[in-house]
């Protein structure tokens, strides 16, 4: 162990070793030097500023280095900007979200007035009827033009109207749920927790403005009617609107024109057109964008031509070519029964059928 006069980096080398040396205590290494708290000025600079023999030079710095304070600032930065995003994240949490509502639908049958219109050549039926200018399938339902809200982007609105245009496509114009009884293409476009009620909906149908198939989608019983031509007319209009700053609605006013013929028939058997307007309102949270799915909360339908005391609740059962609707007013409607729905019906108006 060196005395109190070594070097701090040890005896240098070459120099003189032995505890008996004389000179050991005077004699330096360049790090002793540099280790030094004390600076001798040199004799140009005495005689320039008459300064003092020495200077104290400055203390060694026994910090963090910069690549240290570096590293702990972006560490600090990616910290706030986490924290920063966890505050300003665009979608609620599940626990803050809003109830979904049931859906409320109302289905109203309209009955002619005369013997139901028809012929072989649907072109013509279309030609002769309002639906003249309506266009073929999803073309009828164009999207408008959209523009962001207070609190949802101009994707989101996009989103929202795109949800809705495919519900209305998938649940009006495939031919699959038309006429084929099948209802998946339409519920897997439907949030969660209004899967229970479309599901009781088609396993229990009721007339009770809450479990009615037609309130979720147009169909036909197969068994009495097919298309007579696949290409369905349609003519509406879609609007978007922010309701409160975590909701869009959709609104959806629809009118479908469908040619059909008796189930089983062959090309030349007459064909008659037959009209369904739908009036649909979809609501929209931030979980429904994300996910593509939508909330259908009102539904209005008016159909015909029906007869007024056939159900429409579960299938519609056109009145095809040459028929008239049955004698007779919809079932009756208990006034002291609670939950149940009044029963309605309505009339064709001539104007509405083709002139053949």
């Amino acid at each position: 162990m060196g005395g109190p006069g070594d070097p701090p980096e040890g005896t240098p080398e070459g120099g003189p070793g032995g505890g008996e040396d004389e000179y050991r205590s005077v004699v330096f290494d360049e790090s002793f030097v540099r280790a030094a708290r004390l600076q001798e000025f040199s004799a140009q600079e005495r005689i320039a500023d008459h300064a003092p023999a020495v200077r104290r030079r400055p203390p060694l710095r026994r910090g963090l280095s910069r690549q240290a304070l570096v590293l702990v600032l972006l560490i600090s930065l990616a910290f706030g900007t986490a924290i920063y995003m966890g505050v300003r994240n665009p979608y609620q949490s599940p626990a803050a979200r809003q109830p979904v509502e049931p859906l409320r639908m109302t289905v109203i049958p309209l009955a002619p007035q005369d013997e139901v219109p028809g012929t072989t050549d649907t072109d013509q039926l279309y030609k002769n009827s309002p639906a003249a200018q309506f266009r073929v399938g999803a073309e009828g339902i164009p999207l408008p033009a959209s523009r962001r809200t207070a609190h949802f982007s101009d994707g989101q609105v996009v989103t929202a109207l795109t949800t809705a245009k495919d519900y209305i496509v998938r649940s009006s114009l495939y031919p699959e749920v038309v006429v084929g009884g099948q209802v998946r293409p339409v519920r897997v476009l439907l949030d969660p927790d209004q899967l229970d009620q479309f599901d009781e909906s088609f396993a229990h149908p009721t007339a009770d403005g809450r479990h009615a198939p037609t309130g979720w989608l147009v169909r036909f019983d197969p068994d009495s009617v097919e298309l007579a031509d696949r290409k369905i007319r349609v003519q509406g209009t879609l609007q978007a609107a922010e309701t409160d700053s975590s909701t869009l609605e959709v609104t959806a006013d629809h009118t479908f024109v469908y040619a059909l013929r008796p189930a089983g028939s062959d090309a030349k058997a007459e064909a008659s057109l037959f009209t369904v307007r739908r009036e649909l309102h979809f609501r929209f949270d931030r979980d429904d964008l994300r996910l593509r799915q939508a909330q259908l909360i009102v539904s209005y339908v008016q159909a015909g031509p029906l007869s007024c005391t056939d159900d429409a609740t579960n299938r519609l059962r056109p009145l095809l070519s040459g028929q008239t609707a049955k004698t007779g007013v919809p079932a009756g409607t208990d006034p002291y029964a609670t939950g149940s729905a009044t029963a309605l019906c309505g009339s064709l108006s001539t104007s509405a059928e083709p002139r053949v």
